[in-house]
């Protein structure tokens, strides 16, 4: 039986927590945290790096921005899509505005743009507004 690695957004502590379980709303043994809440999880640059380098679960992130007009039109599927890929995959939002640097190493050029990322490594991406289905979909698709 293989454990997860997560990392606690909250305090930052990482966990084992073995793959079987995790469906079962596991917590931080640290904070006592949820580490999954079926929402996206907004990051900086610093948790950003920390959650992609860590995380043994793939990592789907929606780089967007608050004046993209099509960004806040996918919000509400992209927070949806949590609660359905949630524990399997964990799901991000960075802000490019707030987070340039992540933005420009990733060479997003349009957003909104989700990267799905698995081992550190980006796997596969997107670009262009998705519905909650689509997004499901492709994640899912992508991992196989």
């Amino acid at each position: 039986m293989n454990d997860a690695r997560i990392r606690c957004t909250a305090c930052g502590a990482i966990n084992r927590v073995p793959a079987d379980r995790l469906g079962d709303h596991p917590t931080c043994g640290r904070c006592k945290a949820p580490l999954f809440t079926g929402k996206p999880v907004a990051v900086d640059a610093t948790l950003f790096d920390q959650l992609v380098g860590t995380d043994s679960l793939p990592i789907l992130v929606d780089f967007w921005a608050s004046w993209c007009g099509p960004c806040r039109m996918m919000a509400p599927a992209f927070e949806a899509a949590a609660s359905q890929l949630e524990p399997q995959i964990r799901l991000l939002k960075v802000d490019t505005e707030s987070a340039q640097a992540i933005a420009a190493r990733y060479g997003i050029r349009s957003i909104p743009t989700l990267i799905l990322f698995h081992g550190g490594r980006e796997i596969s991406r997107q670009s262009g507004a998705m519905d909650q289905r689509s997004i499901v979909n492709w994640a899912r698709s992508t991992l196989g």
